[in-house]
């Protein structure tokens, strides 16, 4: 895995002593090797490694966004999970944040199965953030590509007096209720929802969930995420 990181690096940073030709072999490659490294839960935890490196030093999410040549909605998008980004703008973002590459992935593994099936322990579910949310509790069950696709699954718990703005999502959404009592807010209609009921619709709609119960509310989630055209 080092070796592949070193080269990822050495590939991109001859760029500036190239012709044309030799560079759009060198994308190729750079496209390849991070495919490699693009699987399971990891696209995730590097979008929480950009966070965490960004807050580190100081930097706001406007300084990183003009660095790498984005839009600020779109780094937001990529730091609290809710879109993947397309392989140039993420080397962009890891150089706005004056990182080495080999530095940055030095500390991934690649969790590698000996078949199909996958047992995650609820133990071992880990814990995250996205926005910042009053009594929002997300811990991710699993992660993974499929074809130009990624597939994201999450328990959401919600605490009685959770709340958080309207949030949108670069993804399809699906989410089935494990207990409680929720109230899914969009801008034109509230659905209630409650345990064993479901809903799936596109994330881009704006919307957030409210917990109407008196205790806490759970629900499985699973994001289906396009690949990102940018």
């Amino acid at each position: 895995m080092i070796i592949l990181f070193t080269n990822l690096c050495l590939c991109y940073n001859i760029n500036c002593f190239c012709d044309n030709k030799n560079l759009i072999c060198i994308r190729v490659i750079i496209c390849v090797l991070l495919r490699l490294i693009m699987e399971d839960n990891t696209i995730f935890k590097i979008s929480n490694k950009i966070k965490e490196i960004r807050k580190i030093n100081g930097v706001t999410i406007q300084e990183i966004a003009l660095k790498a040549g984005v839009s600020k909605g779109l780094i937001s998008q990529i730091e609290n999970n809710r879109t993947v980004p397309s392989l140039f703008v993420l080397i962009n973002i890891i150089n706005a944040l004056d990182v080495d590459l080999n530095e940055f992935f030095k500390d991934f593994n690649s969790d590698s199965t000996l078949g199909p099936i996958i047992v995650k322990r609820k133990e071992n579910y880990e814990e995250f953030e996205k926005e910042q949310a009053i009594g929002f509790h997300y811990k991710r069950i699993l992660t993974s590509s499929i074809d130009s696709s990624t597939l994201d699954i999450v328990l959401l718990e919600l605490l009685p007096d959770a709340k958080r703005p309207m949030v949108e999502t670069e993804a399809f959404e699906y989410k089935y209720i494990l207990s409680g009592q929720v109230e899914y807010v969009f801008r034109d209609q509230v659905i209630v929802l409650n345990e064993g009921d479901s809903i799936f619709f596109n994330g881009r709609l704006s919307h957030t969930p409210r917990n109407i119960g008196k205790d806490k509310a759970i629900m499985l989630i699973v994001y289906f995420f396009e690949q990102n055209k940018k």
